[in-house]
C-alpha cells in the first residue's frame, strides 16, 4: 500500500468496513493525541520565552514601555512562516516520509509557538489561562463529538474548507487595508464556528484514516504527525479567536 498522503480527499468508508472502536485504532488516536499535547507544551514554552526573555523578545517584537508595538523584520518572518510552509508542503510534499512529516510538524509547532509570545505581551496571564482552559473543553467535547458520531461528516469538512479560505483572505485584508476593530470581531466569531466544526471533522477524518491505510505502520507514523498537525491547528486556532472574545489586554 502506499504512504500516507496529505493531499487525499477522505469521504465516507466503504460501507463493508468494520469502524467499530478496536484497540489499535484507540492506540492510533492516542498516538495523534500525544502528539499534539506535546506540540501544545512545545509552544506555550516557546512564546513565553518570545515574551519574556529580552534576547528573544527584541529578536522578534518591537516594544515600548513593556508593550508591543509591532514585529520586527524577523517576526513578520516567524509570523507568516506557518502558512507559507503549510502551503508550499500542499504541492511539494505529495508522498511525505515519515521523517519528514514529523519534520513539518515540529517545524510548524516551533514557529507558532514562537509567534504566539505576542499574545502574551497583549493579553493578561489570567485572560490567557481562562481562555484555553475554555478552549481545552471545547475542543475535547468537539472532537469527542467527531470520534462518536455516526454521522458522515465528509461534505460539511468540503463546505468548512470552502468557508476558511474565505476566512484567510478576510483577515489578511483586514489586518493590511481595513484595519478595522468591528471586522475583527466578526471574523473571530466566523472562525470560531469554522474550526469548531473543523475540529470534529478532523477527528472522524482520523479515525476514517486509520482504516483505509490497513495497518501499514509506516503510513500511519505519517498520519500520526499529519492529525496531530491538523488538530494543533484547529486547537491553537480556536483559542487564538476565543481569547479576542475573552481576553482582557494588558
Amino acid at each position: 500500500m502506499n504512504d500516507f498522503n496529505p493531499n487525499y480527499q477522505y469521504g465516507a468508508v466503504n460501507g463493508a468496513m468494520d469502524m467499530s472502536v478496536d484497540q489499535g485504532l484507540r492506540s492510533f488516536m492516542l498516538g495523534v493525541y500525544n502528539k499534539m499535547g506535546l506540540g501544545l507544551v512545545l509552544s506555550g514554552a516557546l512564546a513565553y520565552a518570545a515574551a519574556f526573555v529580552p534576547a528573544v523578545r527584541d529578536l522578534l517584537f518591537n516594544t515600548q514601555g513593556g508593550y508591543v508595538t509591532g514585529y520586527t523584520g524577523l517576526g513578520m518572518i516567524v509570523a507568516f512562516a506557518p502558512m507559507v510552509i503549510l502551503l508550499g508542503t500542499g504541492f511539494f510534499m505529495r508522498n511525505p516520509s515519515k521523517t519528514g512529516a514529523s519534520l513539518l510538524y515540529w517545524t510548524i509547532v516551533s514557529l507558532m509557538g514562537l509567534g504566539m509570545g505576542v499574545l502574551a505581551l497583549v493579553y493578561t496571564g489570567q485572560s490567557l489561562a481562562t481562555t484555553f482552559f475554555v478552549t481545552a473543553a471545547t475542543f475535547g467535547a468537539l472532537s469527542l463529538y467527531g470520534y462518536t458520531t455516526k454521522k458522515d461528516l465528509s461534505g460539511f469538512g468540503t463546505f468548512l474548507f470552502m468557508a476558511l479560505f474565505g476566512l484567510i483572505i478576510a483577515s489578511l485584508v483586514n489586518v493590511f487595508i481595513l484595519k478595522s476593530g468591528m471586522m475583527s470581531l466578526i471574523i473571530s466569531g466566523i472562525g470560531i464556528l469554522i474550526f469548531a466544526g473543523l475540529t470534529a471533522y478532523d477527528t472522524q477524518k482520523l479515525k476514517t484514516t486509520y482504516y483505509q491505510l490497513g495497518g501499514n505502520e509506516t503510513a500511519m507514523s505519517v498520519a500520526t504527525s499529519y492529525g496531530a498537525l491538523e488538530l494543533y491547528l484547529d486547537f491553537i486556532n480556536l483559542f487564538v479567536m476565543l481569547l479576542r472574545f475573552m481576553g482582557d489586554r494588558r
